[in-house]
C-alpha cells in the first residue's frame, strides 16, 4: 500500500521557465538511470527477497525513488513554462509542447519512451544489488553531467539533493551486498580453473591478473571518521579556479 504526502520531500524552486532545461531533465524522468527505471527495478527486485530487512530496504528506496521522481516532473513542469513553444526547446524531444501539454513526458532528452527493458531483475540477491549499486552510481553521474550544464540556482539546488541521495542509496546496497556476500551467485565464486585465467590478447603488457578471483565485496564505510563538507554536490565538494564544479570530463 502507498500512501501520497502532498508535501516534496524536497522544495522545487525555479529561477524563470527554461524549455531546454527542462528537456534536458527529463532525462531522469524517463531515461534508463532515471528515477522511474530505479523505482520500478528495486519494487520488482523486492518480490523474491526472503531477508526482511533487505526486503524493506529496497521496498523504502523504491518508494523514495517515485518521491524522486515528483521532484524531477515537478521541476520539468516548471521549466516548462506556461506556453507550449516548440521552438524554445534547443536541443532534445519537444513532445511536452506537442503531446502532453506541457506536462513531463515519460521519456529520455530525445523523447525516446520509457521502457521496462530499462528494469533489471535477476531473482538473485547478490547480482540485483551489484546492478543497484552500479545504478545508482550511474544516475549520480548523469545528475553531475545536468549540474554542469543548468544554470539555475534552484535547480541545481535540486539536483544536488538528489544526486547526494544517489550516494546514500549507493551506500545502503553495499551495506546490504556485505549481509549476503556469502551467498546466491557469490557461492564457490572462482573455484575453477576457468575462473583463473587471464587471456592477454592485447598488446603492450600484461597489467592484471585473475589468479586468485574474489567475489564481489565492499568495505563497510567507517561513519565514525566520515567528514562532513557543506554544499555537497557528489562530485562538486571541490572547485576549479573559475568556480565550476569538478565534474567527470
Amino acid at each position: 500500500m502507498f500512501k501520497h504526502e502532498k508535501q516534496l520531500l524536497h522544495e522545487v524552486r525555479i529561477d524563470k521557465p527554461n524549455p531546454t532545461y527542462a528537456t534536458m531533465l527529463t532525462e531522469q524522468v524517463g531515461g534508463p538511470n532515471g528515477e522511474l527505471k530505479a523505482a520500478m527495478q528495486y519494487m520488482a527486485q523486492s518480490f523474491r527477497i526472503k531477508d526482511p530487512a533487505i526486503k524493506d530496504l529496497f521496498l523504502d528506496i523504491a518508494a523514495e525513488e517515485l518521491s524522486h521522481l515528483e521532484i524531477v516532473s515537478t521541476t520539468v513542469s516548471l521549466l516548462n513554462g506556461h506556453n507550449v513553444d516548440s521552438q524554445a526547446v534547443q536541443s532534445g524531444h519537444i513532445e511536452s509542447h506537442v503531446l502532453t501539454g506541457l506536462a513531463p513526458y515519460l521519456a529520455n532528452a530525445s523523447g525516446v519512451p520509457w521502457s521496462a527493458a530499462y528494469v533489471n531483475v535477476t531473482g538473485d540477491l547478490v547480482a540485483d544489488l551489484l546492478s543497484n549499486i552500479a545504478a545508482e552510481q550511474r544516475a549520480k553521474v548523469v545528475y553531475e553531467y545536468l549540474y554542469r550544464q543548468i544554470n539555475d540556482r534552484y535547480v541545481r539546488e535540486t539536483i544536488d539533493f538528489l544526486l547526494n541521495r544517489e550516494e546514500a542509496h549507493n551506500t545502503l546496497f553495499r551495506e546490504a551486498l556485505n549481509k549476503v556476500k556469502d551467498t546466491g551467485s557469490n557461492v564457490d565464486f572462482g573455484v575453477d580453473e576457468d575462473a583463473r585465467l587471464y587471456f592477454d590478447l592485447s598488446t603492450p603488457g600484461k597489467y592484471f591478473d585473475v589468479g586468485q578471483p574474489q567475489p564481489p565485496a565492499f568495505q563497510t564505510p567507517d561513519l565514525s571518521s566520515a567528514q562532513v563538507t557543506g554544499g555537497a554536490l557528489g562530485g562538486a565538494k571541490q572547485q576549479q579556479p573559475d568556480g565550476q564544479p569538478n565534474l567527470p570530463q
